[in-house]
């Protein structure tokens, strides 16, 4: 027996913020999830908010909607109640039942806004079960988030289309120097799938390159991919959506607090206290004339190319000395959801892009799927299955 836990049609005003989850970048989904939950109580409506705190190890709980960051550092925080996670139509989210007679019950959500950064909140897993389940979401489909988080992936989509990029390649123990890297390093070295700089490294050396990928670690288990490094290029970011019509935020230029380090480092995006929102950056970005309109034509042909849905940063590599520029990667669910990036002209709330992103959810569902054409007639025409394994 299964009661609701909510009543209305559909969960009509209630909305779900999921967040955390398997991930190395499991404590800053927690920073965006809970500035979420809280920008979507704050808007003054009858909107109820149901925070879904996903553990560490997989498990889903439901949490006050107002929980403070330091609530989670030893998991769940107190009062957390245990959900079922139930993927299939008609499934979602339950709360287990309490008595020997007691249902279970069903939270009902009208749409969830996914905060879960990186690991599969990101890749297209929770996506797919979510499809499953029947419930919208914010972000990427499932397709999108498994583009959009493997590197080798989407660079090959991007040069296809002939955007510029610069080479990348997949490396496994013995590889040979690419033709690129024949004159010699730096090169700079990252997961296949991840982000946030957890796991990069430049190195100087290809027989070097092949020693780090080859000393395995939870980041190189899936997988290392190179490219040549571009010492005087800067990192450039821009936000943009596509509901209720396509618009691109201010650009941005990411600042390094330590000028020796060749990279931008998990602490320069998430350890000023408030995520990716207090990460230091020159905003907007001072850009040579006529750079800005060419990143922008190029972020919109990657919307279209990757399938633009939800709030997604785009990230270049800028050398301003040289002229020259790269799409890098694209953050399908950025931290804060890049909302430090709204501003200016392109000024907009937290709490309306957060609107604007579950009117999306239920107004462009993320899968739809049908059995027509299967009526039957090539099982009617079948021989024994035994004889199909005799050949």
């Amino acid at each position: 027996m299964v009661q609701s836990a909510r009543s209305g049609p559909s969960g009509a005003g209630t909305f779900g913020v999921v967040f955390g989850g398997p991930s190395p970048e499991h404590d800053v989904s927690i920073l965006t999830g809970l500035q979420a939950a809280r920008a979507l109580q704050g808007t003054g409506n009858a909107r109820r908010v149901e925070a879904i705190y996903w553990t560490k190890a997989g498990g889903f709980v439901s949490v006050d909607a107002g929980s403070e960051a330091a609530a989670f550092l030893d998991g769940p925080p107190r009062g957390a109640r245990e959900l079922r996670f139930v993927a299939q139509p008609g499934g979602g989210f339950f709360f287990p039942r309490s008595g020997v007679l007691a249902g279970e019950r069903r939270l009902e959500l009208a749409a969830v806004v996914n905060c879960c950064h990186g690991g599969p909140g990101e890749d297209g897993t929770l996506q797919a079960a979510f499809d499953m389940a029947e419930i919208p979401y914010t972000g990427p489909t499932s397709a999108s988030a498994a583009l959009g988080m493997d590197k080798l992936a989407f660079g090959g989509v991007l040069q296809a289309a002939g955007l510029p990029v610069l080479p990348r390649q997949l490396v496994m123990p013995g590889s040979e120097v690419p033709a690129w890297g024949a004159s010699g390093g730096p090169y700079i070295v990252k997961p296949r799938f991840g982000g946030s700089s957890i796991g990069i490294e430049v190195i100087e050396t290809w027989p070097d390159v092949v020693r780090y990928t080859g000393l395995g670690g939870p980041h190189a288990a899936r997988g290392m991919v190179v490219e040549p490094y571009q010492a005087g290029a800067a990192d450039v970011e821009v936000a943009m959506r596509a509901h209720p019509v396509v618009e691109l935020s201010a650009f941005a230029r990411a600042l390094r607090s330590d000028a020796s380090n060749p990279i931008l480092s998990y602490a320069d995006k998430y350890l000023g206290g408030e995520g990716m929102v207090s990460a230091p950056r020159e905003l907007p970005a001072r850009l040579p004339d006529g750079l800005q309109k060419e990143l922008s034509d190029t972020a919109l042909v990657v919307a279209g190319l990757v399938g633009l849905r939800g709030v997604w940063r785009l990230d270049f590599l800028v050398d301003t000395a040289s002229g020259q520029w790269w799409v890098n990667e694209v953050n399908t669910i950025p931290g804060s959801l890049s909302k430090y990036l709204w501003v200016g002209p392109a000024e907009k709330p937290f709490s309306s892009l957060l609107a604007d992103m579950l009117e999306e959810a239920r107004a462009r569902p993320s899968a739809r799927w049908g059995s027509a054409g299967a009526d039957g007639m090539a099982l009617r025409s079948a021989a024994s299955i035994a004889s199909k394994l005799a050949r």
